[in-house]
């Protein structure tokens, strides 16, 4: 066993263009002792692109598979052995495998570090146009139409603009529904095949988006969504946003302290303009 403590790097991969693959990812695809790849084909792929001869063991680490793969990985590590995880495309850990390698890393109080590079949420961001000081990312949306309203009507009040990824045959379902949910007038931008040679990047209302989605969408898919726009903070034009989270299953309080917290208004008029709403409904 080596006396000097081995290592896990993440690293980021091209999404698309191996132009955007850093000298350290070349470095590290080069040296260490085992690569732990989401897709081992494709990344031996993109060494053979890069021109990297890959000389350590090249092991598959996805989903399926990443539970039995930690203590193998752990091993190596505690035996002085570099190992370099990468994911298909983008960042590790983000909504692909390798968060829980990094837990038991961390756990075992191993050493863990980073090779920044491509991610879809950023780029995604930063090509939307649309106010991005302050974001959420929600991962993939839900699948079902039912799931995935409820999921939309929490971004009613939402102020962050909100990254999300979505297949490209579920992307015109979802933005009918955000329509429906969110109105036809909220901003975003669907980005397609980014860094690829048919990268594509369509911004507007919903209800555009939504339109032109029904032709059908092909790719990779990131959606960015525009931050709820400050309402009105008279209770009376929140009663809808606190209802349609009370549908959902959130308490009355609870859903007049999320509602006021992003609108201003004050929560106990809140709650009794949500009482008085009910009691001239039962008349």
């Amino acid at each position: 066993m080596s006396g000097q403590a081995g290592r896990l790097i993440l690293a980021a991969t091209p999404m698309g263009d191996a132009g955007d693959a850093s000298r350290r990812l070349r470095d590290a695809l080069g040296s260490a002792e085992v690569i732990a790849a989401e897709d081992t084909r494709r990344t031996r792929a993109l060494a053979k692109s890069l021109e990297v001869e890959i000389s350590g063991r090249v092991v598959s680490f996805y989903d399926h598979v990443e539970a039995a793969r930690i203590p193998q990985l752990l091993t190596e590590i505690e035996a002085g052995h570099t190992v370099l995880l990468v994911t298909d495309a983008g960042m590790p850990s983000v909504s692909d495998p390798g968060y829980r390698m990094v837990a038991a890393c961390v756990e075992r109080d191993l050493p863990v570090t980073c090779l920044p590079g491509p991610s879809a949420v950023t780029t995604a961001l930063a090509l939307s146009g649309l106010p991005m000081e302050r974001f959420c990312f929600d991962g993939f949306a839900p699948r079902k139409s039912g799931q995935r309203k409820q999921w939309l009507r929490t971004l009613i009040t939402e102020p962050r603009a909100v990254v999300f990824f979505e297949a490209p045959h579920r992307l015109a379902d979802c933005l009918a529904d955000a329509v429906e949910v969110l109105g036809p007038a909220r901003r975003a931008a669907v980005c397609r095949e980014l860094t690829k040679t048919y990268e594509e990047v369509v911004r507007g209302p919903l209800a555009e988006l939504a339109a032109w989605a029904a032709d059908g969408a092909r790719g990779e898919i990131t959606v960015v969504l525009e931050g709820a726009q400050p309402v009105s903070a008279d209770p009376a034009n929140l009663v809808d946003e606190v209802e349609d989270l009370v549908a959902d299953g959130m308490r009355l309080k609870d859903a007049c302290a999320r509602v006021a917290s992003a609108t201003g208004a004050s929560r106990r008029e809140l709650y009794d303009a949500v009482l008085s709403a009910r009691t001239a409904a039962q008349r």
